[in-house]
């Protein structure tokens, strides 16, 4: 467009080779990661995800391998079912963080009792709701009126006149859409 003659050259500035490197001044020395970095990196990846901390990070593990069948198809299952993310993938909160707060402030019945645990798994068959009271229905309108929120997954189904949401079936890894390397978190956890 408007590039100067010089430009048509080799020493053009805009378009020099060293243009498609990392930024900082050592870029040239950046290596591959190690094995323990890039396990590390994909269990950073599933922990930032979901918002867990280390140590519920572990008691989920703990708790997936002492399961019968795959422990990363069990561990992603177990993330899966917990109630901020069911409340973020029905579209009655914008986000992880968002749907924490409306879990903690009270908005969300499960099977028609109070729960403010973010943490609190879900089952087959419970019953996610929003509180009757006008101020929670209103708040969770305006976020699902917008549409713009995920689209449902197959283990989920959404009735949006009532703001219920049910569990019908337990998530699978085909469910889980981040994409992760489940074999190496529990190859760095197992350690």
């Amino acid at each position: 467009m408007l590039k100067g003659v010089r430009c048509e050259t080799a020493k053009c500035p805009i378009e020099r080779q060293w243009r498609n490197q990392p930024p900082g001044m050592h870029a040239w020395r950046r290596r591959k990661g190690s094995d323990y970095a890039v396990r590390l990196r994909e269990k950073q990846k599933v922990k930032r995800y979901y918002g867990v901390l280390e140590r519920q990070f572990m008691l989920y593990f703990r708790q997936a391998e002492r399961t019968v069948g795959n422990t990363g198809d069990a561990l992603l299952s177990l993330l899966e079912r917990r109630l901020d993310n069911v409340v973020t993938k029905l579209g009655f909160a914008p986000s992880r963080k968002a749907a924490r707060v409306m879990i903690a402030h009270g908005h969300v019945h499960v099977n028609g009792r109070r729960v403010n645990r973010p943490s609190y798994l879900l089952d087959k068959g419970d019953r996610v709701t929003v509180n009757p009271r006008a101020k929670s229905q209103k708040h969770v309108r305006a976020v699902f009126g917008d549409g713009g929120g995920p689209p449902m997954q197959p283990w989920l189904e959404l009735q949006p006149a009532q703001l219920t949401g049910v569990v019908q079936a337990l998530p699978s890894r085909e469910d889980v859409q981040i994409p992760v390397e489940v074999q190496l978190i529990i190859e760095m956890c197992s350690r």
